[in-house]
C-alpha cells in the first residue's frame, strides 16, 4: 500500500519560504552558508568535515577551520541558484546556499529514499527552477509536490537496490579515473624521447606540409540561408581523437562551405587542433569531409605522413613535454590563443615511423581499454535509471 503525501506535510527545510503559507512550514532547522569563494577557500586535502558544494565536486575542510558553522545530519539539497542538482549526505558538513530537506519521521520516510525519488523527479523538479538570470527554484512548487510512501520496509529494500547499482556506477567510474591516469603516465613516459637514440628534434613546421585555420563566418558569409545544410566545427567540439558532436545551430550554404574548403583544404590524415579558447584539444580528420568544415580558431595541421604519423603527432599534443611548451607560447587576455606562427617552432621528439606506430599501438590497447569501460558505465547508468524509475513509479 501507498499512501501520497505532499512534500511539505512529510519533510522540515532549512528557512522559511516567501510565498509558502506558515502552516506548510510550522519548522525549520537553520543551518550557517558560507559564499562559494570562501569555501574553496577552506579546503584541505586531509579533511574531515564535507563541504556541500551546489555540485557535485566533493571536497572537505578541517574541523578547527570552521568550527561554530559545522552542521550534522542526513540531508537532501537543491542548489538555491542555478541548475537543478539533488544531493544526498549524511554526516558532518559545512554549506554553501543549498536549500535542505530532511524526513519529519525517518521511521516513516526514510532520507534515502526521498532523495531517490527526488532524483526520479529531477526533470519535474528543474520545471520549477524560474528566472531570466540565475534561475532559482519556485520552493511553494517543491514543497507541493506528491510524494509516493510505501512501507518502510519497501522503501529500504527500494534503496538496497538503487545503492548496489550506484555502488557499481561509482566504482566503475574510479576504475575509469586510475586507467586514465595509467594511460596519461605511460603516454608521458613513451614520448619523454629527447635526447634518446635514433630520435631527431624536429620543429613542427618541419613536419608539417601546411598549417591552416578555417574562417570566421560572420565575417564571410551568411549564417542561416534558407536550406542551408552545412555546418563548420567549433573548439568546443573536438575531443582528443574525435568530433565530439553537438547541436549544431549556425548552418551554412554550399557556396560558404565551399569558401571554407578553399581555405583549409581538409584531408584524411589532417589533425585538428584548438589554437584559441579552450586551447589543446585535437581530432583526426578521418574521412573527407562533405558537408563540413573548420572555424577560425581550429587549426589544420596536415602532416608529412613519411615523417609523421598523424596518431602519434595527437599522442605528442597531450603529453605534458610538448602542452608545457606550448603554454608559453599562449597570448591575449580574455580570449588567448596560440599563433600559428609560434605554433610551429614548438620542437618535438621524432623516431622512426615504426617507433611511432609502436607507440600508438601501445596508447590505443589503453585507449581501448578506457573505452570498454566507458560503455560498461554507460550501460549500467541506463540500467540504473531504469530500475529507479520502475521502482519509483506507483499507480
Amino acid at each position: 500500500m501507498v499512501e501520497w503525501k505532499k512534500m511539505w506535510e512529510v519533510t522540515t527545510w532549512d528557512k522559511k519560504f516567501s510565498g509558502v503559507d506558515k502552516h506548510m512550514q510550522p519548522n525549520v532547522i537553520k543551518y550557517y552558508y558560507y559564499l562559494a569563494n570562501e569555501l574553496v577557500d577552506l579546503e584541505r586535502s586531509n579533511g574531515d568535515i564535507r563541504i556541500l558544494y551546489t555540485t557535485n565536486k566533493v571536497a572537505y575542510t578541517n574541523s578547527i577551520d570552521v568550527e561554530g558553522t559545522i552542521s550534522e545530519g542526513e540531508v537532501v539539497t537543491i542548489p538555491w541558484g542555478g541548475n537543478v542538482n539533488i544531493q544526498y549526505f549524511k554526516g558532518k558538513f559545512v554549506t554553501a546556499d543549498n536549500r535542505i530537506a530532511t524526513s519529519n519521521n525517518i521511521d516513516y520516510l526514510s532520507n534515502k529514499y526521498l532523495y531517490y525519488w527526488m532524483l526520479s523527479q529531477k526533470d519535474e523538479i528543474a520545471k520549477m527552477y524560474r528566472g531570466a538570470g540565475i534561475q532559482h527554484p519556485s520552493m511553494l512548487s517543491v514543497l507541493s509536490m506528491s510524494v509516493p510512501i510505501p512501507s518502510l520496509s519497501e522503501q529500504i529494500r527500494i534503496v538496497g537496490i538503487l545503492d548496489t547499482f550506484t555502488a557499481s556506477i561509482e566504482n566503475l567510474k574510479e576504475q575509469i579515473a586510475q586507467r586514465r591516469k595509467q594511460y596519461e603516465y605511460y603516454r608521458d613516459q613513451l614520448l619523454d624521447l629527447e635526447g634518446k637514440e635514433g630520435v631527431e628534434m624536429k620543429t613542427l613546421g618541419e613536419v608539417l606540409k601546411s598549417l591552416k585555420t578555417g574562417l570566421n563566418p560572420r565575417k564571410n558569409f551568411v549564417l542561416n540561408s534558407p536550406g542551408s545544410e552545412n555546418y563548420y566545427i567549433t573548439v568546443r567540439e573536438l575531443g582528443i581523437f574525435d568530433i565530439v558532436p553537438v547541436e549544431k545551430t549556425d548552418k551554412v550554404s554550399d557556396e560558404a562551405l565551399e569558401l571554407i574548403n578553399n581555405r583549409s583544404n581538409l584531408e584524411v590524415g589532417d589533425v585538428l587542433f584548438s589554437g584559441t579558447g579552450t586551447i589543446g584539444r585535437t581530432a583526426l580528420v578521418k574521412e573527407k569531409p562533405t558537408n563540413w568544415n573548420i572555424k577560425e580558431g581550429v587549426y589544420a595541421l596536415k602532416p608529412f605522413k613519411e615523417v609523421i604519423n598523424s596518431c602519434y603527432l595527437i599522442q605528442l599534443l597531450h603529453s605534458n613535454h610538448i602542452k608545457d611548451k606550448i603554454s608559453i607560447l599562449i597570448v591575449g587576455d580574455p580570449i588567448k590563443s596560440v599563433p600559428m606562427k609560434n605554433l610551429v617552432t614548438v620542437s618535438i621528439p621524432v623516431p622512426s615511423i615504426q617507433e611511432q606506430q609502436r607507440i600508438v599501438s601501445i596508447l590505443d590497447t589503453f585507449e581501448a581499454s578506457i573505452q570498454n569501460l566507458e560503455a560498461q558505465l554507460s550501460q549500467r547508468e541506463k540500467q540504473y535509471e531504469y530500475y529507479r524509475n520502475k521502482l519509483l513509479t506507483f499507480d
